[in-house]
């Protein structure tokens, strides 16, 4: 498979000493099609962010899932973002210049740059709710890439870590995100990335997934942000299953936690993808 890195001329932040690589995303995209005018069709696009802990990347997590998407006619992008030792200020670039890349990439991969979606599991889908949260309709400097709006226009959050601040986080996912980082600023972060706090009129709209059993990441991190989300009216679809407990990916083994794939993928389409 492709791996594209994500910035051409260095990558903020990078320590070769981590021992990790530069970002890249690995591209999957659906086969051409054509409409009735014969005019190539534009399709949505995922990214996904596998999740770990802020520790590591789950493969069960990347690669397969973006791949499921195909199924349904959308291209993906799995992103090989950076974790610890690596914190917040390289982790939050790379989410944002994902989605600057492939809506700047948009027309190299016949994808239309208004339906970009950001998709994460646990730690990756708080990354994911940085996304959707924290974002900038493009920067006054940088290259051509960064003068691009990093704001996705969809949100898949599955089984996320969502709040940094309550006795419902994941502490080592808070932990290695904000490693390294004093008060005040420790603080102020720890307000400002958890999601239920920063969902505005502007957040786009949210598909959330989450088991009843989890232990890891208890489910209130999605009914609280599904509560902020419904409090400034933006469009949500929210599904709780029964079990599955925590990590599970796709769960394609699992009857009933197996179909929240297809919602999502059904989701996207509704809003067309």
């Amino acid at each position: 498979m492709e791996n594209i890195k994500l910035w051409e001329n260095g990558t903020p932040y990078y320590d070769e000493s981590f021992g990790q690589s530069e970002t890249y995303l690995t591209p999957h995209i659906v086969p051409e099609t054509l409409d009735e005018n014969g005019n190539v069709k534009k399709t949505g696009a995922v990214i996904v962010c596998a999740g770990g802990g802020y520790e590591f990347r789950a493969d069960h997590e990347g690669n397969p899932v973006a791949r499921f998407f195909n199924q349904y006619g959308i291209s993906s992008f799995n992103l090989a973002y950076r974790f610890a030792p690596y914190n917040y200020y390289a982790i939050r670039a790379d989410i944002n210049r994902a989605v600057r890349w492939v809506r700047y990439n948009a027309d190299k991969y016949n994808i239309d740059p208004e339906k970009i979606a950001v998709l994460g599991f646990s730690a990756g889908g708080h990354l994911a709710t940085m996304g959707v949260t924290q974002y900038d309709r493009g920067l006054d400097d940088g290259d051509e890439v960064d003068r691009t709006s990093c704001r996705p226009d969809a949100g898949i959050l599955c089984y996320p870590v969502v709040t940094l601040e309550s006795d419902y986080t994941h502490r080592g996912s808070r932990n290695n995100l904000l490693d390294g980082i004093e008060e005040p600023l420790y603080s102020e972060l720890i307000h400002k990335l958890s999601g239920q706090n920063a969902v505005t009129e502007d957040t786009p709209p949210i598909f959330l997934y989450h088991n009843a059993d989890d232990e890891c990441v208890p489910v209130e991190n999605s009914i609280n942000m599904a509560t902020a989300l419904s409090a400034k009216k933006i469009p949500f679809e929210f599904h709780v299953f029964e079990k599955g407990e925590h990590g599970g990916g796709l769960y394609d083994w699992l009857e009933g936690t197996r179909q929240w794939p297809h919602l999502a993928a059904n989701w996207l389409k509704r809003l067309g993808y």
